[in-house]
């Protein structure tokens, strides 16, 4: 087999099929999972998993975001988040939601500094 039909095995809505068997959206979880949603393991794999969720398992011993995972694993996002919903459902894996960003401090606070380190 030649690496172009190697590549299209590996990529094939079949296999893509098999993966999740057959589901677009994970058993009995409910959490909304986003491309900069960080997941951590609770634990390694354990014997009989699927590769595709050991090798999350395995991936996320540190926060990963579920873009880094899908680039990782070479899978589509929906796909992984599929594999993440069932890993979240038994309790395998932690999603935490990215650090917000800062807000802005109140304008007259600042006007308030610089008025001040002036007079200095």
């Amino acid at each position: 087999m030649s690496g172009a039909d190697q590549d299209w095995e590996e990529q094939s809505p079949e296999r893509l099929y098999v993966i999740t068997g057959g589901r677009s959206g994970a058993s009995g979880h409910t959490t909304s999972l986003d491309l900069v949603t960080l997941i951590v393991s609770k634990a390694g794999p354990k014997p009989g998993m699927q590769p595709e969720q050991a090798s999350i398992m395995r991936l996320c011993h540190s926060p990963l975001s579920v873009a880094e995972l899908s680039a990782y694993l070479q899978l589509p996002i929906s796909v992984v988040t599929v594999l993440l919903g069932d890993l979240l459902a038994d309790g395998r894996v932690v999603a935490r939601a990215p650090v917000p960003p800062a807000q802005l401090p109140d304008r007259a606070l600042i006007e308030a500094v610089i008025h001040g380190l002036q007079k200095l």
